[in-house]
């Protein structure tokens, strides 16, 4: 073989090897940003306060419940999505309608209003806590089934839950009072007054349970 031969020979070797090294210090070239891009930004994570603690212990309707919640999330999405207790209903999700209404230590929230993380170490109530053990509804449930004070009911469970709330506090109103009590609830259908009468009778029948 020639001198010119082999030369031609190693050059093309070169440029072989070249091109594999190229391609393969790129690729990790690569790697390593990526590597030191998470090293850089992992401190960074464990450093934020509470940055661990998504998973959290609930007391919902009188048992211990373990979930996973993030920190922006709130008590409403909490309750239907994740624990499944879809008697809290979502209806305008800014504090407006009370659709949403539970009770958090005997005084009832809205709980799209609420992060879940604040509410640990209290007591919360849904509509489907209210009843016995044994199926009894509670004296306000039963009462919005002997009048049938609702029409779509939607809004129905956030109207028991804040009667259930004002009850506690007052549990001999006046129809003013009562609708006072209840006047962080709407109705899309606007059938107030058949409302007011299933609270009234809520009330007679909490004063006799």
């Amino acid at each position: 073989m020639s001198e010119s031969d082999d030369l031609k020979q190693n050059d093309g070797a070169t440029k072989t090897v070249t091109r594999r090294n190229f391609i393969l210090g790129v690729i990790a070239g690569g790697a390593v940003v990526s590597a030191a891009s998470y090293r850089f930004l992992a401190p960074s994570r464990r450093q934020l306060p509470g940055a661990g603690e998504r998973l959290i212990t609930l007391y919902v309707n009188g048992k211990s419940r373990r979930v996973d919640v993030m920190k922006q999330e709130t008590l409403a999405w909490t309750l239907r999505y994740k624990l499944g207790l879809t008697g809290t209903k979502l209806g305008c999700d800014r504090a407006e309608c009370g659709s949403c209404t539970v009770l958090i230590d005997d005084v009832p929230y809205y709980s799209c209003s609420v992060l879940t993380h604040t509410v640990r170490n209290r007591q919360v109530t849904t509509i489907e806590g209210l009843a016995a053990a044994d199926g009894k509804l509670h004296p306000v449930q039963q009462a919005v089934v002997d009048e049938q004070g609702f029409q779509c009911a939607y809004c129905m469970t956030g109207f028991i839950m804040s009667a259930v709330g004002f009850l506690k506090t007052n549990p001999n109103p006046t129809r003013a009072e009562m609708a006072q009590g209840v006047s962080g609830n709407l109705c899309r259908c606007q059938d107030y007054s058949k409302i007011l009468d299933s609270m009234m009778r809520a009330a007679e029948y909490t004063r006799r349970a």
